[in-house]
């Protein structure tokens, strides 16, 4: 994938979407083992909650994957490796997989993190009436407790996609204790079983942890305090690294060449990431599908990447980005650029003088909105454009059916088409789908990752769902983060951002 990155005038926003990884060797001692000690501080936006099962922002989770572990995690590529369940093993009909946890596994308060504890953490996540993960883990008709260690999930369907969907937010286990004492204080006060423990928490300012050496890979864990700061102004983060407040920061694409001047390394990560454009298609004129298809063709995505974006960006015509196994070689302009048939599909559908519409976006004087405003004009598609009400959730209120947006992907890909296109799906803001769209989704759930039609299963969703569907996505964009020289070991994750064998120099 080629690397892509966000644009200067709307870095406060994206930094919210953004996440950070880099990927040089640890310092060694002289015996050639991995240093360890001292204090990280991350440049990164604080959670909605430190609740992982009513956390309502989907990049909270690389901030809670501090505090809590999984069962599963991902690697640099996004498969699910183990975490705390060392190994798990499907039923020969795939309607049931059984963990297997690591021996001796304990909680920050100090109880016991077993087969008991995850069935308790599964179900609150899966039946509290106040879970934001409760979807996601419907298909789960029940938990069986086959021995402390032996956890076995019951599905109402195969699903092979689990070890996937368990290695986020879903997949974290929260303490039974800290939720029979006081549910409500796990929004401030995380009770998991983490590389580290909340020590201080200050809401919009920072938070701080040390480690936490009952942590299943705690030998991987090479600094002993972390400090988590709301990012630096963008127009100051260099300044805030050079100075030391920050050993690792999100800066946006115009500080790039100066952080690098400054000596300090920056890392661009392809990841999930995509700009697109949502769209309610029981509104009129999106009810028409032409009218979405002329917005698409009418579109100039080149234009976009390097005149919003600088020229660092991927344009996509689909929610994955290149080389990712969702990803779809045959979608790939889909809609080319072309004018004159954006003028075509808009005279048959009724508007071949023009047709009014109204953009939203997140904020005043918005680059990429302007420029979309601009390519949409030049066909006869008049565009007002209007901010969103700060703090709105469009994807609950459904207010605005057009609107700029990015998606940040999801641990699974059927679990992001679902999140899109699914009938109840945030994102799907006309909450209809054509079955076709199920149909496709459950076929390739119900295909072994290891089976050598699973990509292809994928695919075949990924195309179900955009070539019906009215979302319309622009390009790929990465995170972008500078460090100081001395903060070493950091991976690329294309998913959830981990510190296994960082260290901090200075």
């Amino acid at each position: 994938m080629k690397s892509t990155r966000i644009l200067t005038a709307l870095a406060a926003a994206l930094l919210l979407l953004a996440g950070c990884a880099g990927g040089d060797t640890a310092p060694t001692s002289q015996d050639g083992d991995q240093t360890s000690g001292g204090s990280l501080t991350w440049g990164w936006h604080l959670p909605s909650t430190w609740d992982p099962v009513t956390s309502t922002v989907g990049q909270d989770v690389h901030v809670l994957s501090l505090a809590y572990a999984a069962l599963t995690k991902q690697d640099v590529d996004g498969n699910a490796v183990p975490a705390l369940a060392e190994s798990w093993e499907y039923n020969e009909t795939g309607d049931e997989v059984t963990f297997t946890l690591r021996e001796g596994l304990t909680f920050t308060d100090g109880t016991p993190l077993d087969a008991e504890a995850v069935k308790s953490s599964l179900l609150r996540g899966r039946d509290a009436p106040d879970s934001t993960i409760g979807a996601q883990l419907a298909v789960v008709t029940d938990v069986r407790v086959d021995s402390p260690t032996e956890v076995t999930l019951l599905l109402n369907q195969p699903d092979y996609q689990i070890p996937l969907l368990l290695s986020g937010k879903t997949g974290m286990i929260v303490s039974p204790a800290a939720v029979e004492a006081d549910v409500e204080a796990l929004a401030t006060k995380p009770v998991g079983a983490g590389p580290f423990a909340l020590d201080e928490y200050v809401p919009a300012s920072h938070a701080t942890l040390h480690k936490n050496e009952d942590y299943w890979d705690a030998d991987a864990i090479l600094v002993d305090d972390f400090e988590l700061r709301v990012p630096p102004d963008p127009t100051v983060a260099v300044a805030g690294i050079q100075s030391g407040q920050f050993d690792v920061a999100v800066i946006p694409p115009a500080q790039i060449e100066a952080a690098r001047a400054a000596g300090l390394e920056v890392e661009v990560i392809d990841v999930f990431t995509v700009r697109v454009l949502d769209v309610n298609n029981t509104v009129e004129p999106f009810d028409d599908p032409r009218v979405t298809q002329a917005i698409s063709h009418a579109i100039n995505r080149q234009e976009l990447v390097d005149v919003a974006f600088f020229g660092e960006g991927d344009p996509n015509w689909q929610p994955f980005p290149r080389d990712y196994l969702a990803w779809n070689e045959e979608l790939d302009e889909l809609y080319t650029f072309d004018q004159d048939r954006a003028r075509e599909l808009l005279a048959e559908a009724g508007y071949a003088d023009g047709v009014a519409v109204t953009l939203t976006t997140q904020a005043e004087n918005d680059p990429l909105a302007e420029l979309l405003q601009q390519q949409l004009q030049a066909v006869g598609i008049d565009v007002t454009l209007e901010v969103a009400t700060p703090g709105a959730n469009n994807y609950v209120t459904r207010q605005y059916p057009f609107v700029v947006d990015s998606f940040s992907g999801r641990e699974s890909p059927l679990q992001a088409l679902e999140v899109l296109f699914g009938p109840e799906g945030l994102m799907n803001l006309g909450r209809n789908a054509p079955p076709e769209i199920q149909q496709a989704i459950d076929v390739a759930r119900s295909t072994p990752l290891d089976d050598p039609g699973y990509d292809q299963a994928v695919q075949d969703a990924v195309a179900a769902a955009v070539t019906t569907m009215p979302n319309t996505f622009l390009f790929t964009w990465p995170r972008i983060f500078a460090r100081d020289p001395s903060a070493q070991g950091l991976e690329h994750y294309i998913g959830t951002q981990r510190f296994e064998g960082v260290t901090v120099g200075r």
